[in-house]
């Protein structure tokens, strides 16, 4: 808008102002509806110079900080140091230089536990196995001779004649459909769960949840079976589950450090003799690469490969 006063002068004796709406086109640009000379177009070419010349900033900041004498890098404790001492004192008991055999790894074990409470044995066995290979995905179970040493929560999804079973064979939750309202209210009191084939399309809505838990039922793992009454006293006996991961590598507890060297010893004899006969047919070259016998936060102890 703009004033105008106009040459003639009112009764008054004023010059009256006149408002008039008149659009100025000198002041602004003109634009052209599309094309490379719209408003959206060159406003684009802008915002595109402004963050070029930004970028361009940057880097020379950068290239200028680069150039800058750079102080004394961090001093970084050996691992080994930033240890406790207890582990540290375990860890000195262990010749690294030296492959020991499963009996004395087992016994020296017992040695180096840095723990106050009564630790677990476990095995570390570095395979040559491709897991993304179907026939060298190895995963199976095995009821260890003297058990793991861990109370077993074991619950059966089945029908009712099957619940019954389950029950007496010592199954702490054994349900039909009441144990889908439990796991409606996200309950999972159990460390097991087995559950009979004609019933595993009833567990595909809760496969999210219990899959991530490794508690979904599986065939390979054998907690998919019509023998319930078996599975659940398998399952409390110590039968323990093992499969490789995508590193190549296999883990297992093998017992509690309170069963002594010549428990713990079968157990471990009873897993290297199932895990040699889960050898693919497929495989070329070497099967087991390292093994490692250690305790909860203890030191790692190399044994010697029993395959070869």
């Amino acid at each position: 808008m703009r004033y105008n006063n106009d040459n003639k002068i009112n009764l008054l004796g004023e010059r009256p102002l006149v408002i008039t709406t008149e659009r100025n086109y000198m002041d602004e640009e003109k634009f052209a509806k599309s094309g490379k000379k719209s408003k959206k177009h060159i406003e684009e070419v802008k915002a595109e110079e402004a963050r070029q010349e930004r970028k361009a900033e940057k880097a020379a900041a950068d290239a200028e900080a680069a150039n800058k004498p750079k102080g004394e890098a961090p001093k970084v404790r050996p691992l080994l140091e930033r240890r406790g001492k207890k582990y540290q004192e375990a860890h000195k008991l262990v010749d690294k230089s030296k492959v020991y055999t499963l009996k004395d790894a087992i016994e020296l074990a017992a040695k180096t536990s840095p723990v106050k409470f009564d630790a677990s044995l476990e095995a570390h066995v570095r395979l040559g196995v491709d897991p993304r290979q179907a026939d060298q995905n190895i995963r199976t179970t095995i009821v260890l001779p003297n058990g793991n040493g861990k109370t077993v929560r074991v619950a059966v999804f089945a029908p009712l004649d099957e619940v019954k079973k389950a029950k007496a064979a010592g199954a702490d939750i054994a349900e039909d459909e009441e144990f889908l309202k439990r796991l409606e209210k996200g309950e999972i009191a159990f460390d097991v769960l087995i559950s009979t084939p004609q019933y595993m399309p009833k567990l595909g809505k809760y496969a999210r949840t219990l899959g991530p838990k490794g508690l979904m039922p599986n065939p390979k793992a054998g907690t998919v079976t019509t023998d319930v009454e078996k599975a659940v006293k398998e399952a409390k006996a110590g039968k323990v589950e093992y499969r490789v991961d995508k590193q190549s590598i296999v883990h297992i507890g093998l017992g509690k450090l309170s069963f002594g060297s010549d428990k713990l010893l079968q157990n471990a004899n009873a897993f290297f003799d199932s895990l040699k006969s889960q050898k693919p047919a497929s495989l070329k070259g070497q099967y087991v690469k390292s093994v490692f016998i250690t305790t909860t936060m203890g030191p790692s102890i190399a044994v010697e490969n029993l395959y070869n």
